[in-house]
């Protein structure tokens, strides 16, 4: 499903498990009759659920995904993390040889796993109360699905539908110039470090982090 070579695998359940967690957005696949279809969605996680967990979220009423996917088939959750432009410029060894090319650093979770969709109204205001208090959890003064009139939320809930996915498996990769020596790690570290793009100073910590052990 991932091409995923031996030197990107990620292979600690536990910690991909928590970086699910922390993730606000997913990217959901499923597959209808016509092909594959695509929806970004805020999530809840519960890894205590199964032996992988569940993605929970919900889509609009009016977003055909709930409707047209084939639950049958197994559906996808991406999470990206962060990801950078290696230029061959970063490497010392293209000094030393010139056999070095561009290429893009980046990381990613997939959960794979059988979709379901529900449309109770209990059900469906429990998740958007999770999904509030998680995610205002940083905010001076949280705001509360209960600060908005009762019928006005009410309306809003009629508008969606619940989705979760039950997840069966999840494949992490982390493409940070394994492959390479470690002085051209270093190189690229060096050369994202002072980036203005937040995205290529994260993707230098990780590599960073990874040349200590």
């Amino acid at each position: 499903m991932l091409y995923n070579p031996p030197a990107f695998k990620e292979t600690d359940l536990p910690a991909l498990q928590a970086q699910i967690a922390a993730s606000g957005l997913t990217t959901l696949i499923s597959v209808g009759a016509n092909g594959p279809i695509v929806s970004n969605l805020p999530i809840i996680f519960d890894a205590a659920h199964g032996q992988y967990g569940i993605i929970a979220g919900h889509l609009a009423r009016g977003n055909p995904q709930w409707r047209d996917s084939d639950l049958s088939i197994p559906a996808i959750a991406i999470f990206m993390g962060a990801d950078a432009y290696v230029s061959p410029s970063y490497y010392p060894s293209k000094q030393e040889h010139g056999k070095v090319v561009p290429t893009w650093n980046y990381s990613m979770i997939v959960a794979r796993g059988r979709l379901e969709t529900f449309e109770d109204a209990d059900a469906l205001r429990a998740q958007v109360v999770e999904l509030t208090k998680r995610f205002e959890a940083g905010f001076k003064k949280p705001w509360e699905v209960s600060d908005a009139p009762e019928d006005y939320i009410q309306r809003q809930i009629k508008g969606i539908v619940g989705v979760r996915l039950h997840v069966e498996s999840i494949e992490g990769k982390a493409k940070l110039n394994q492959n390479r020596s470690s002085a051209d790690q270093e190189g690229v570290v060096a050369g994202l470090s002072p980036s203005a793009r937040a995205s290529d100073r994260e993707v230098a910590e990780q590599m960073r982090e990874r040349l200590k052990r």
